[in-house]
């Protein structure tokens, strides 16, 4: 998931720290970067589910070459619930981009997780998480996903969790992700 590197709108409590311009050339080329590694692996298809929905979809920041899905509105949950509901059946692995040292490793530990559960998920320090991902076939998308969770909280992780039911969850490595500027000292 890729949001337009506007100052303003992408890393916005870290950009009250450096700066939004700082904070949104920050998540642009860590952004870049992933995208870049993550798609030249090939044991997978990446796909960018891409925001605002018409300037992502035609937007010259991100590589041509790979396939845009829009995100949809609502909140975070609701426009990752869009990528699932709307992707082809088998397994989808949905990412943030401000995760700096995602390895291809751990993403094809996360397509390995759904051989064996309905879904994975790749905690994060700070009580969230850094992916999900959903298999996506025999098993119904639950129709409670996603809701009552706190976005960008310490119970955010458990919220999704109780919001998956009795579905088997696999846990992979927990990361840091970047959201304050102790996050990127930290790197």
């Amino acid at each position: 998931m890729v949001k337009e590197p506007n100052p303003g709108r992408v890393k916005t409590r870290l950009g009250r720290s450096i700066g939004m311009t700082n904070a949104a050339w920050w998540f642009r080329h860590n952004a870049q970067s992933l995208i870049r590694k993550l798609s030249a692996d090939t044991r997978w298809k990446t796909i960018l589910a891409v925001s605002p929905d018409i300037g992502g979809l035609t937007s010259r920041v991100w590589p041509n070459h790979l396939p845009r899905w829009p995100q949809g509105g609502g909140d975070l949950g609701s426009r990752m619930g869009n990528i699932f509901r709307n992707a082809p059946k088998g397994p989808i692995v949905i990412i943030g981009a401000d995760i700096p040292n995602i390895k291809p490793g751990f993403i094809n530990d996360a397509f390995d997780a759904l051989g064996n559960h309905e879904a994975v998920v790749g905690p994060a320090l700070d009580g969230g998480y850094w992916l999900i991902g959903l298999k996506r076939g025999a098993t119904p998308i639950p129709n409670l996903l996603f809701k009552g969770v706190c976005w960008s909280s310490e119970t955010t992780l458990s919220d999704t969790l109780n919001s998956l039911g009795a579905n088997k969850v696999k846990h992979i490595v927990q990361l840091r992700d970047v959201d304050t500027v102790d996050d990127l000292y930290h790197f």
